[in-house]
């Protein structure tokens, strides 16, 4: 459905130049909800922008629905981004249009009949829960009821891929859940294809069936969402699982002050409800002491992470290291 292949986008400043998307290359299945995580400044968004030419890529070919995007010249470009729809984190609504004429936009500059678009906007209307405020103003609406007007006309001309670049980052907690269960939704009724730029770990893992790690304007980690919890492979990736699991820093186990060897253990939906810990401490002489620990769900499974301290010498570590290994618990020395 798309193919990235060796993007990369360079900015010049002054004399210099800059890599802000560099060498680029993954595969998004139809139906799919693909996520690139990165912290500010990884090229998250420059990448998405390029998906549809709003940056125009400095090198690289971006295949959709085996149409090769990067070739295109401005008018054949124009008509194919009615398929490729796209939300921001600052909304981009009209002010000055109702919740209606927000909706309908893209369809009026599409010529589309006067009929066609009335019963296209009431039923999107319906789709995202807004029919009541059709004719309410974005002044007159809360946050998470202004991206579901703007994911409502991003999805106005029914396009094949829809790209979220942040579209959660300005909500509460409560607002994230509705839009993520929308793009749920979206996906299921409609067909649609997402790809969806964020920073926030916690909504890659709730929503997203894989995931690509961003840093320095590369993809650093690419996996299914279970396989980056369960198997993390580079340190910006275990770093943004440990922040989601220790969202308060003053109880990371990083400030504990210990003596003994430090584990990381890693369950999944199975290991995750045996009682590892008593079965340790009842098997080996060591004193096993939990520093921190907790279960996500994760795309509908449980997984999560335990801190131990292990208290005894090299030989015995290794006896619990090979245990753990049986019991397909992943385990790591810190």
């Amino acid at each position: 459905m798309i193919e990235v292949k060796n993007l990369t986008k360079e900015f010049s400043i002054g004399d210099k130049k800059f890599k802000a998307v560099d060498d680029v290359s993954f595969r998004v299945s139809p139906g799919e909800i693909y996520g690139i995580i990165g912290l500010s400044g990884a090229g998250k968004s420059t990448l998405i922008r390029c998906l549809n030419r709003l940056e125009e890529p400095s090198s690289g070919t971006i295949i959709i629905d085996d149409k090769d995007i990067t070739s295109m010249d401005s008018k054949r470009l124009l008509e194919e981004r009615k398929e490729i729809g796209m939300i921001f984190q600052s909304f981009n609504l009209f002010n000055q249009k109702t919740v209606y004429e927000n909706i309908a936009y893209p369809l009026e500059i599409s010529n589309i009949s006067k009929t066609e678009i009335k019963n296209r906007v009431e039923k999107l209307l319906e789709f995202v829960d807004l029919l009541e405020k059709k004719n309410a103003y974005p002044s007159e609406i809360s946050g998470g009821q202004k991206q579901r007007v703007a994911i409502a006309r991003a999805i106005a001309m029914r396009p094949k891929v829809l790209l979220s670049d942040e579209g959660t980052s300005a909500l509460d907690p409560a607002n994230t859940k509705q839009i993520l269960e929308l793009f749920r939704k979206i996906v299921k009724e409609l067909n649609t294809t997402i790809i969806m730029i964020t920073h926030q770990m916690e909504v890659a893992k709730d929503i997203c069936d894989r995931v690509a790690v961003m840093e320095n304007g590369k993809i650093i980690e690419e996996n299914t969402v279970k396989g980056i919890f369960t198997n993390p492979k580079n340190k910006r990736t275990i770093s943004f699982i440990e922040n989601l699991i220790e969202p308060d820093e003053s109880l990371s186990w990083k400030k504990t002050q210990t003596e003994g060897k430090l584990l990381r253990l890693s369950y999944d939906e199975k290991t995750s409800k045996e009682p590892i810990i008593s079965d340790l401490i009842r098997s080996f002489d060591s004193q096993i002491n939990l520093i921190q620990g907790k279960i996500n769900s994760v795309t509908g499974e449980s997984m999560g992470y335990m801190i131990v301290e292990v208290l005894g010498d090299n030989e015995e570590l290794g006896r619990i290291l090979d245990y753990l290994e049986e019991k397909s618990v992943k385990a790591e020395v810190l």
